[in-house]
């Protein structure tokens, strides 16, 4: 029935974004117990997995397939990890550039996905499959790559007290010099988190100091969400 299908297609487009809210909530304890490059390279797995999923789904004749890999999809994408380790690992004074290509890859990617999706390209009868498994590619050059990357360094300094193994990846990293600077200013981060009360989502909302910042997040939020944009 025509309010079925609406109602199946509804489920298989947002259903992304719960996928989002579960790998966003818990980021924070998965990235502290295990460290950013690890959880990355999980991510990728499960980006690849998530692809093959949807990419098979035509030939198993199953749309649940489809619903499966974007729930998936959510949970690996959604996770901030990407913005985090590389702006951990960059140097001071390119820190606030290397931040600022993670929103303009993900921007540059849903661009080249919409034009892919175009009819005349890969959004035919025959060709969708492909589309929806191309997510898999990106993750798999990062799966292979991101092995011959250190750990961030702050997380090895600060979570992990290996100041021995700050130092080394940050000499793989920036090469050979004087970096005592860059480690100074980690170990007073770690000092301040000491003294800084982590607060939970309800904590934030209550708090009278946060609340100006976070109806400026809501309502950017929602103007970018109800602006038309995802329509178009």
């Amino acid at each position: 029935h025509q309010d079925n299908l609406l109602f199946l297609w509804s489920i298989t487009v947002s259903i992304f974004g719960i996928g989002g809210l579960l790998g966003s909530s818990g980021s924070r304890y998965l990235t502290v117990k295990y460290g950013k490059k690890k959880c990355l390279l999980c991510n990728n797995l499960l980006m690849i997995v998530a692809a093959s999923i949807m990419g098979c789904s035509k030939i198993a004749r199953s749309f649940e397939m489809i619903l499966i890999g974007r729930f998936m999809c959510g949970i690996s994408l959604c996770v901030p990890l990407h913005h985090q380790y590389v702006g951990e690992i960059s140097p001071r004074k390119l820190r606030g550039f290397a931040n600022s290509t993670s929103s303009f890859f993900w921007s540059l990617g849903k661009a080249v996905g919409q034009i892919s999706g175009q009819r005349e390209l890969l959004g035919s009868q025959s060709l969708w499959p492909m589309l929806m498994a191309s997510c898999g590619l990106p993750a798999l050059v990062q799966l292979v790559t991101l092995p011959f990357f250190p750990e961030s360094p702050p997380y090895l300094l600060m979570h992990k007290g290996d100041q021995e193994g700050c130092k080394k990846a940050i000499r793989q990293l920036w090469g050979e010099g004087h970096h005592q600077a860059e480690i100074d200013d980690i170990m007073k981060e770690k000092a301040t988190m000491k003294n800084t009360k982590i607060l939970s989502v309800l904590e934030l909302m209550k708090e009278p100091a946060f609340r100006w910042q976070l109806y400026m997040i809501v309502i950017l939020t929602a103007t970018v969400q109800l602006c038309g944009i995802n329509a178009v």
